[in-house]
């Protein structure tokens, strides 16, 4: 990323305008390759060994945390792996990663 584009991000970070970001055509571009890189299926439900179509692009690496990765499909971790730091998942496997999704609660009390 270039310093111009990290600035932009931080910019949208201070301002609370992470929508600015989302629709900025930069991140709609890699977000694009990270679909067609995982052929748009979720990549958390294939691990599973089911099929769901992807609708989201996941970082693993938060933006909030690390604007300088916002547009990097991938990152060195601390042993110096290559990782993915873009994830095609689903709308339900995105809301559990960020810990969105509650837990039902049960239709009765147990009681045993």
């Amino acid at each position: 990323m270039t310093k111009q584009q990290i600035d932009f991000v931080r910019d949208c970070i201070a301002n609370k305008d992470m929508h600015a970001f989302y629709t900025w055509t930069p991140w709609e571009k890699i977000r694009l390759d990270a679909l067609k890189l995982d052929k748009f299926e979720c990549q958390h439900c294939k691990a599973k060994g089911k099929y769901t179509k992807a609708t989201t692009v996941h970082h693993v690496n938060h933006v909030k945390q690390h604007p300088e990765l916002a547009l990097s499909l991938w990152f060195k971790d601390r042993d110096g792996k290559t990782r993915r730091n873009l994830i095609s998942l689903c709308h339900d496997c995105h809301e559990a990663a960020h810990g969105y999704r509650k837990k039902k609660k049960p239709v009765t009390v147990e009681r045993w």
